[in-house]
């Protein structure tokens, strides 16, 4: 399951338009207790009028709405409206901490027109019932937002995390303790903090093209203070993508990261985050725990509030987890045992993406082999042991036959990424057909399993095409076995990847091709962001079908493998798929090569208590690494789907 799941009340605060200072935006609502109340103190954004200084401007104030159930909210009322010069532009999200009877909620002011660092500040508004604002203080006086009081006092002091340098590229999420509530918007004593700036900052970017924006205020919890951020991938680019993740500071040295997040808990994808004053953006403002779980609030496509509900044990887990505890793939130490062979014209340039099958204790291995002019075939290996290879065929021993894939152009061609499945006395070979001419399109081939066995590899059957024309479509596989009556192929038709259930394989006939049925989909913000395909083909365990599937991520184009736990009668089902990545390119053979940064396994096979697969490195090798059969499919199982 996901670590969190959206309210079915989605979104729980929305503009009215029968009030102009929030008819735009009712959104980045920050929630607190108050008895049995939750009160929600949010940014509402009014229509475009005349402001006093001429231009038209939309102006945001803080409303306040409550709730008896912290879903429904009503009695929508203006708390922390534009009075004071440096805010005389608009109050925005707002943050709100109780500590020593007070609420003390920060808020982004704008002092001018057009909006710069320069007039983009901190301030407080300080009250005592959520009802009245008794005093308010201009806090920084350098650009920043997102501040944030810990809701109580660490080693005597008040503890503050902002965002300084906000509106900048070099944006940095950083921390600051006062002696005293007056040290809060004491201004010596903040451009004393600013000078030293990196000393106060957490590391939370992973690229220079990140941007990250404190969230909610911090939650203790038993393993650290728990704070939601917004984490900004592509920031400054057209196509930003907003994320909200997390980090856990110690308790009693808010300075120290104990853990965090490796990648988004929470992205844009229902259509109210979607569409919007903004569109495409989930932005965390605010958190309470109740019982075992974490209510986070958030702000969607700068319209509306909406609110999520996440297990507090498993996104502590998440957090504290250690990375290396994650189930990898182990590589064979004398990686690589494929190489190519200069000497042989056909396998000059690279070996890799190889098809993998175990039949009578030795691994039979069928790999993509690239020659010079970049035309693909394939060789043949074998393996006793599963790792060392005991012996490689001199010669091709399957070769560009049918015109769809014969050299017409320059550039690849030929017989790609193979995929073999075994089903009674017959393999069915699923491969990738390029004419360098047109989009790749799958094809199959067959053989009988005593002509393979025994390498007479002149029998495979003339192959035919069985993906739409005119559509790029690879990455096919076949099911080992019916599945209700039919056969199950699946392909990739990007984005995705596809599913078909089949009567039989003849591909004849009107419905003589694959279809586009996708039921797996890449995930924003993630390392499989851009593109996924499959990779070996499906095994079967226990506890649902076992498939191997590589990523690309927008984030920096490497290719990286996962798995999916499909269910065993119902395999459009996704029972589990990887969080993060099992596999992944840290070898120089695997990142330095014809196309660098990548791993791509078309084989797997199960040996023992360990799954083993046989994968392409940089589209140059071969490589073998192996993984816990059991480990893994403990943590499919846990990371859901």
């Amino acid at each position: 399951m996901p670590l969190f799941e959206r309210s079915f009340e989605n979104p729980v605060l929305v503009p009215q338009n029968d009030l102009p200072w929030e008819a735009e935006g009712a959104f980045n609502g920050c929630a607190v207790q108050n008895g049995l109340k939750t009160h929600l103190i949010y940014r509402a954004q009014s229509l475009s009028m005349l402001h006093d200084d001429g231009p038209w401007v939309s102006i945001s104030s803080i409303g306040r709405a409550e709730s008896s159930d912290g879903v429904h909210f009503k009695e929508h009322h203006k708390f922390i409206v534009p009075e004071e010069r440096w805010e005389r532009y608009g109050c925005e999200d707002p943050r709100v901490t109780k500590l020593d009877g007070k609420y003390y909620t920060f808020y982004t002011a704008l002092g001018g027109f057009p909006f710069g660092p320069d007039n983009i500040k901190v301030a407080v508004a300080i009250s005592k019932s959520l009802k009245k604002v008794t005093e308010r203080h201009l806090v920084t006086p350098f650009n920043a937002k997102a501040m944030t009081l810990f809701p109580e006092r660490i080693d005597g002091k008040l503890w503050a995390i902002l965002t300084a340098d906000t509106d900048q590229k070099t944006a940095k999420v950083a921390l600051a303790s006062f002696d005293s509530e007056e040290d809060i918007w004491n201004e010596a004593k903040w451009q004393e903090w600013y000078r030293e700036l990196d000393t106060h900052t957490l590391s939370l970017k992973r690229s220079t093209t990140d941007h990250v924006e404190i969230g909610a205020p911090p939650l203790r919890t038993k393993d650290g203070w728990l704070v939601f951020y917004s984490h900004i991938q592509n920031y400054g680019t057209d196509h930003p993508v907003f994320g909200i993740e997390a980090v856990l500071l110690a308790l009693n040295d808010p300075l120290h990261v104990v853990g965090r997040s490796r990648g988004p808990l929470l992205i844009p994808e229902e259509e109210y985050e979607e569409y919007g004053k903004i569109k495409d953006i989930v932005f965390p403002s605010g958190a309470l725990i109740k019982g075992k779980s974490v209510y986070l609030y958030y702000g969607a496509a700068d319209t509306t509030t909406c609110v999520a509900k996440g297990n507090l044990a498993k996104i502590l887990a998440e957090l504290t987890a250690d990375p290396d505890e994650y189930p990898m793939f182990e590589r064979f130490e004398e990686n690589p045992v494929l190489l190519p062979i200069a000497e042989h014209s056909w396998e000059s340039k690279a070996v890799f993406n190889p098809a993998a099958v175990l039949e009578r204790g030795t691994v039979r291995i069928l790999y993509r082999a690239s020659s010079d002019d970049d035309t693909s075939t394939f060789g043949y290996a074998e393996s006793k042991d599963g790792f060392t290879i005991s012996k490689r065929l001199p010669d091709p021993v399957y070769v560009p036959r049918a015109d769809f894939e014969r050299k017409k152009n320059p550039g690849n061609s030929g017989v790609e990424d193979p995929r073999i499945t075994r089903i009674d006395d017959t393999y069915h070979m699923f491969y990738t057909a390029v004419d360098a001419e047109g989009p790749p399109r799958v094809a199959m081939t067959s053989i009988k399993r005593k002509d393979f066995l025994t390498t007479r590899f002149d029998r495979f059957s003339f192959p035919k095409l069985i993906s739409p024309a005119g559509v790029d479509d690879k990455d096919a596989c076949l099911f080992p076995e019916k599945i209700g009556g039919k056969f199950v192929v699946m392909h990739r038709i990007q984005p995705s990847i596809d599913i078909n259930f089949l009567d039989n394989l003849d591909f004849e006939g009107a419905h003589g091709t694959l279809t586009h049925n996708p039921f797996v989909f890449p995930r924003r913000g993630m390392w499989d962001s851009a593109k996924i395909g499959i990779n070996s083909i499906p095994v079967r365990t226990d506890e649902g079908w076992l498939i191997l599937y590589h990523g690309v991520s927008e984030y920096d184009h490497a290719y990286r493998i996962g798995a999916l736990l499909l269910d065993l009668t119902h395999p459009e089902h996704v029972i589990g798929r990887s969080r993060h990545p099992i596999f992944e390119p840290k070898e120089p053979y695997e990142q330095i090569g014809v196309v660098p940064n990548v791993v791509f396994p078309c084989g797997a096979i199960i040996k023992g208590n360990r799954l083993i697969i046989y994968y392409g490195g940089a589209d140059k090798v071969i490589g073998v690494a192996s993984i816990t059969l059991k480990k893994l499919l403990k943590q499919l199982l846990s990371d859901g789907n």
